[in-house]
């Protein structure tokens, strides 16, 4: 009698200890997985089945390979058995990271960890592993917040930058200014002097008025003030933005183009600001258009819903997915001249005034379409 309360004993103890261990298995948060010599699994737990999208008794006397990608698959016969005739550790007790395949295909990382035990049935390893793609996710996002600090702190010196050279370069453009008013006076007296000389002196001076404005607006802008919004009109706009843009270019032909649609309503705007940006849009349209054998840049002017829209169009080779995603980003121009500051200040411009700057989609090889909107208010009229 003892001795069968004994063995009685001992198999409770026994169903105990299994239902613990069964317990301890399928509550885990990590997955556990168990596998023979064979690379056979043995036992599959709830946290790998939520992991890998399997069920146990799908891959329950399977091999392991069914959840690993097909590089790892290839392999991993190959490196246990390398194990069990060398007895060289490559990844027991050490712990590494690796990659899980899903039932749907997702390939993602795994932090593995294995273990080996002798049993009565042969050695078998146990693997725990761990998702990687929440570390991951908060690993990139610490990247990309650590990037904007580094991309704000460049900004912020920018600024300070800004506001230093638009100071020093106040004063020796006023005194060129004076100079030339001073030459401009003189000149249109001594009728010696062609009408195309005098001509070209006076574009000399609007064009030193011209620095000294834009100067004066990026300090504005470096300084986070309002605009100096006054009504500008359109035709006008378009024509000097053109004539800027073909400068430097007086040996060939212009390949820019206007279409300006009849009684748009007045642009309330910095017209300094507003040139700026369509210039800088024209001539990086003339740039891409350089290597085509017929070029032509459009800058089309028409009326949206409560905004005008100043579409600058080209027929090159069009932007790429690669750069149209940080094209509007400080620092990350793709041209070879230049920091990449155009199109960042021109769209921080435009939603100063309340519109956008954006590249439009296209389609391959049909050029780039950059959209400027700024805001206008339509007066309703109306009939008694």
């Amino acid at each position: 009698m003892a001795d069968d309360s004994v063995i009685e004993s001992g198999e409770v103890a026994a169903t105990i200890s299994d239902a613990r261990l069964d317990s301890v298995f399928n509550t885990a948060v990590d997955g556990i997985i168990v596998i023979n010599a064979k690379c056979q699994i043995l036992a599959f737990n709830k946290a790998c089945e939520k992991l890998f999208g399997y069920s146990a008794t799908d891959l329950l006397g399977e091999n392991v390979n069914r959840i690993m990608p097909s590089d790892y698959a290839h392999h991993h016969d190959s490196y246990v058995q390398n194990y069990l005739d060398t007895g060289h550790k490559k990844i027991i007790g050490i712990g590494r990271e690796v990659k899980g395949q899903h039932k749907d295909g997702t390939v993602f990382p795994l932090e593995l960890s294995v273990g080996e035990a002798a049993t009565s049935e042969g050695r078998q390893f146990i693997g725990i592993l761990r998702d990687l793609r929440p570390r991951k996710q908060i690993e990139e996002r610490l990247s990309k917040a650590q990037s904007q600090l580094l991309h704000m702190t460049r900004l912020s010196a920018l600024d300070e930058m800004g506001a230093a050279i638009a100071h020093e370069l106040n004063q020796p453009l006023t005194a060129i200014l004076l100079y030339l008013q001073s030459v401009s006076r003189k000149a249109s007296a001594d009728e010696r002097l062609t009408p195309v000389m005098l001509d070209v002196i006076s574009k000399a001076v609007k064009e030193a008025e011209r620095a000294s404005e834009i100067i004066q607006r990026m300090r504005q802008l470096v300084e986070r003030k309002d605009p100096e919004r006054k009504e500008v009109d359109v035709d006008e706009l378009v024509a000097t933005c053109l004539e800027m843009a073909d400068l430097g270019a007086i040996d060939e032909p212009s390949i820019m183009v206007a279409k300006v649609d009849k009684n748009l309503p007045p642009l309330m705007a910095d017209p300094v600001q507003i040139r700026q940006i369509l210039i800088n849009l024209l001539r990086n349209a003339r740039e891409a258009v350089a290597g085509q054998a017929d070029r032509k840049v459009t800058l089309a002017v028409c009326l949206g819903e409560g905004s005008l829209e100043f579409r600058v169009q080209d027929n090159g080779p069009g932007v790429s997915d690669e750069v149209a995603d940080s094209l509007f980003r400080a620092f990350s121009g793709a041209k070879h001249k230049g920091v990449g500051l155009g199109l960042a200040i021109s769209r921080s411009i435009a939603q100063n005034h309340g519109g956008d700057l954006r590249l439009e989609q296209s389609a391959p090889g049909a050029g780039a379409s950059f959209l400027l909107t700024l805001p206008v208010t339509i007066e309703e009229t109306g009939t008694e």
